[in-house]
């Protein structure tokens, strides 16, 4: 292209390229990229830096409930009771552990039960022994019936081979879990001595360890007995007839694992 004075006019085209340099955005991703690197490096360290009890509270959060239950304490984490810097919230742990167990209740409820029935040695027994998931956890109850002495003779604190039998079955089923055991032994209301010095506190008590030491040689971890009760005949099976076989038994109870609500005020260190 030529002016009208004859000079040629010449045109330049700049071709702008965007993107390019520390102007484009390729540099995002690596920053990304940078930001997640620090992040697992920071929640590594702090893992590293946790207390004992709140490592045990992580671990547990994922396959243990007991374990989580348990590692709540204060200490150096930033989360854990008594110097968090804001509330920590376990309605949601506190459902999930529950629907966990409840499951696993039910599964041990029905397999103890076929077992009960599929044991040659304990045919008929099943109906005597009882499982049941109630709102506090589950309950297995020996229940004696007919003469009432199938599990322990009549005012003795010793267990007959048939209640050995049921207590190692009723063993293998809950060793898989960690809930932690009360035992109890009830008797009926009817007096079996007139010796004052060996009541049915006496007998039901003695009976709940027999109860114990078997389930303890047949597996049981002794740590996960929280408790062994003898509470003779307050606590009746059948009220209406205080003397009947039925309220002569052994209670096996485990609790539904309970989450603490672990909460701190913030600024609650420095108050």
């Amino acid at each position: 292209m030529a002016a009208k004075d004859g000079k040629k006019i010449i045109i330049v085209r700049k071709k702008k390229v965007s993107g390019g340099g520390h102007h484009g955005g390729s540099w995002k991703v690596a920053y990304a990229d940078f930001v997640t690197a620090m992040m697992a490096f920071f929640m590594v360290m702090w893992i590293l830096g946790m207390d004992e009890n709140m490592k045990k509270a992580v671990e547990g959060y994922f396959s243990n409930p007991v374990g989580y239950k348990k590692g709540y304490a204060s200490g150096a984490s930033p989360i854990s009771a008594g110097s968090s810097p804001s509330k920590v919230q376990t309605s949601q742990v506190r459902l999930i552990v529950r629907n966990y167990e409840e499951k696993r209740f039910r599964a041990i409820e029905e397999h103890l039960r076929a077992r009960l029935d599929s044991a040659a040695s304990l045919k008929g027994l099943a109906a005597q022994v009882e499982v049941v998931k109630t709102k506090d956890g589950l309950r297995i109850e020996l229940v004696e019936s007919g003469a009432g002495d199938t599990f322990f003779p009549q005012g003795s604190p010793d267990m007959r081979p048939t209640g050995v039998l049921a207590l190692e079955i009723i063993t293998q089923e809950l060793t898989g879990l960690s809930n932690p055991l009360v035992i109890e032994g009830h008797t009926d209301a009817a007096r079996f001595s007139a010796d004052a010095r060996y009541t049915d506190w006496e007998l039901s008590a003695d009976r709940a360890n027999a109860a114990r030491r078997v389930m303890e040689a047949s597996g049981l971890n002794a740590r996960r007995i929280a408790q062994v009760r003898g509470l003779a005949d307050t606590e009746l099976r059948d009220p209406e007839h205080p003397e009947s076989p039925a309220n002569r038994r052994i209670t096996i109870l485990l609790p539904f694992t309970n989450v603490p609500e672990v909460t701190a005020d913030v600024g609650a260190r420095g108050a």
